[in-house]
């Protein structure tokens, strides 16, 4: 087990000065034009393959470090450079990830590398858990995958919504009901191969923020997919359903949805240290702005009205990168989540961007207020931390529930 330390190492000070290199040379200058555009940018994710940060060996790596700050260290300084443009690079790894976690090395072999393409012909993937009537209640998943054993197949009807590259991806990666009596439980993930009759793009979303990143729809229209993509296949799932059966007449249910709230809890770090990058964009160039920007003679920071500003935003940042830190060791060394520390990570971090980048446009005044200043567009970006992986509510939700010893539905 790795101690905790908020010393970075010097492998770590190496891939950080990269990739905060790549961010200030690459992403920033990008960022307002496909802002604008609402469009993918794929021309600067072909750059983020070319360079390796595009690519499962890199997450792979962070993911693997056994401090635990390699992620969030990763997704603090991407997305230093845009929001948009940053998850547009990472949201492929979030379906990555779920084939590593469930699939089977076969699995795993054929799918990771149809997700990420190459250089000269990227590609990108979808996960797909969210609907419209189950965003933070999982267990009110509606999409059902029923199996026909005649012909080896699963066959998925539902539709699926906030799917980042949804409809647009080479590969999607669909949780589906196989069990409704489980809950989320009798959950299910299955590969949808490229090119599979009855996967379709639904509404596009226009966006408030982070409108570089593709979100969509995906509908499913008996979509038939073969046995092999269910992800770590027919027998360990049996296996699994039925210890869960078993543990729900024992347990009346709290454990089983007790380990599904684990999962999102031990994920939530990382939405967190995405928001704190964008925090951390929205004060330097408020404290830069400051110390430039003069009025009565003198520049504005030396008015304490704007100085306590920044000292309030430096030290919440600060306070951010703490408890994300701390969350991101305690998963990566298997301690407990005692007062759901993911969640607080997660809640204080997105908060915090939100107030970060509300202070720094009051901070620019009207400059702030307009699109020749990137503050404006930070603080769009910054209002879906509050929502996404779980909304501030539910976090405190999770959080009041954990402190007071009660199960978490």
């Amino acid at each position: 087990m790795a101690e905790f330390t908020m010393e970075l190492n010097d492998e770590q000070k190496e891939v950080r000065d990269w990739l905060h290199g790549f961010a200030a040379d690459v992403i920033r200058p990008a960022a307002a034009e496909w802002d604008e555009r609402e469009e993918t940018p794929w021309p600067v994710i072909q750059e983020a393959a070319k360079v390796g940060i595009y690519s499962l060996d890199f997450y792979a790596q962070q993911y693997f470090d056994p401090t635990g700050l390699g992620i969030p260290m990763a997704m603090e300084e991407l997305f230093w450079g845009d929001a948009g443009i940053a998850l547009s690079i990472v949201g492929t790894g979030l379906a990555a990830v779920g084939v590593l976690a469930n699939g089977t090395e076969e699995q795993i072999g054929t799918w990771i590398p149809q997700m990420y393409g190459d250089p000269n012909d990227v590609k990108v993937a979808a996960f797909c858990s969210s609907e419209p009537d189950a965003g933070s209640d999982v267990a009110s998943m509606r999409t059902r995958a029923v199996y026909d054993e005649a012909k080896d197949e699963w066959v998925i009807n539902g539709t699926k919504t906030w799917a980042t590259n949804g409809g647009i991806a080479n590969v999607h990666v669909v949780v589906a009901v196989v069990d409704p009596e489980l809950g989320s439980k009798g959950h299910a993930s299955f590969i949808v191969p490229p090119g599979t009759p009855g996967l379709a793009q639904g509404q596009k979303f226009k966006k408030h923020g982070i409108r570089a990143s593709h979100t969509a729809e995906v509908i499913l229209d008996n979509v038939r997919v073969p046995g092999s993509c269910l992800l770590g296949g027919k027998e360990k799932l049996d296996e699994r359903l039925a210890r869960s059966r078993e543990k729900a007449k024992a347990s009346g249910g709290e454990r089983v949805k007790n380990a599904a709230m684990a999962t999102f809890e031990a994920s939530r770090p990382a939405v967190g240290a995405m928001a704190l990058g964008t925090a951390r964009a929205a004060y330097e160039v408020a404290l830069d702005y400051a110390k430039t920007r003069e009025q009565f003679g003198r520049p504005i920071i030396d008015n304490q009205g704007v100085a306590f500003q920044l000292a309030d935003m430096r030290t919440q940042i600060d306070a951010a990168r703490l408890l994300v830190w701390r969350a991101s060791w305690m998963a990566v060394n298997g301690k407990p989540f005692t007062a759901a520390e993911g969640s607080m990570s997660k809640l204080f971090a997105s908060e915090t961007a939100k107030t970060v980048t509300a202070q720094a446009i009051q901070i620019l005044g009207g400059n702030g207020y307009t699109r020749e200043y990137p503050v404006e567009r930070m603080h769009r970006d910054s209002a879906i931390y509050t929502i996404f992986e779980g909304t501030s509510e539910i976090q405190r939700l999770v959080i009041a529930r954990t402190l007071a010893g009660m199960p978490i539905r």
